[in-house]
């Protein structure tokens, strides 16, 4: 069994609860999804070679085969690993979209804890049958709940309710869940605030990460700084716990 590998390295988390915390991070190929604001889109469709560092924040790369099982991508991840044992809080799993392999994690990350490495898997929030086949493995879930004036796409307001009711119906008190929902100039506070009661309706103690797009083009503006103001309002009427987190790792420059 193999899964398309786009990168595997080492850097700061820039987004969601966790920012700031030294992870591993292994991207998948591979998206279910085609959101406009999306800042990885070289990640949609299998690359023609992995990108994996030598050294753990180095970007010393070298060139991989596209393809890994999983005991490559573990031996990969214990590499880099073993050079600074004492830095890394977890591995991010992330592409693209993770859950698309979720074959492969059944494999992958009890390997990844017999490492002593916690597990953190950013997903869109979309798949639920597959998150139910991996959840007892995960540490950490990042999921998202995509705006239609974020992704321009139909909404997806019924894949993210059944995600939702999964992570619920798996509760574990040593696993940590959030969502995490990305706005952009053109979305509005109503569209805001129906994720919000989606959320709260099934678990109203998960807190809620919104994320303004930071996509440096001409053609598709920053949110106001005022929208996130209105944005956090919007959805504390439903939840206690929101936050407005920007992309950190685009503000320090970090990969």
């Amino acid at each position: 069994m193999t899964a398309p590998i786009c990168e595997l390295f080492s850097s700061l988390q820039g987004e969601g609860i966790l920012v700031g915390v030294r992870q591993l991070f292994l991207r998948f190929a591979g998206c279910n999804l085609r959101c406009d604001y999306c800042d990885t889109q070289r990640a949609w469709e299998r690359p023609e070679f992995a990108r994996v560092e030598r050294t753990p924040g180095a970007r010393d790369w070298e060139q991989a085969p596209p393809e890994m099982t999983p005991e490559q991508a573990a031996a990969r991840a214990q590499h880099l690993l073993r050079l600074a044992p004492a830095v890394h809080h977890s591995i991010a799993l992330t592409g693209g979209e993770p859950l698309l392999h979720a074959d492969f994690l059944r494999e992958l990350l009890p390997l990844l804890g017999e490492m002593g490495l916690r597990c953190y898997l950013e997903t869109n929030g979309t798949l639920a049958d597959e998150l139910a086949g991996v959840i007892a493995h995960l540490d950490f879930i990042a999921a998202d709940v995509k705006l239609p004036s974020a992704t321009m796409q139909p909404p997806l307001w019924g894949a993210h309710e059944r995600f939702l009711v999964t992570m619920a119906g798996h509760e574990d008190a040593n696993r940590t869940d959030f969502v995490k929902i990305v706005y952009v100039h053109r979305t509005s506070e109503e569209e805001v605030e129906r994720a919000a009661r989606l959320i709260a309706g099934i678990n109203p103690n998960l807190p809620l990460v919104l994320q303004p797009a930071t996509m440096n083009r001409i053609d598709f503006p920053e949110p106001l700084p005022s929208q996130g103001l209105q944005f956090q309002a919007a959805a504390l009427r439903h939840l206690g716990d929101v936050r407005v987190i920007p992309q950190m790792h685009k503000l320090g420059g970090w990969l």
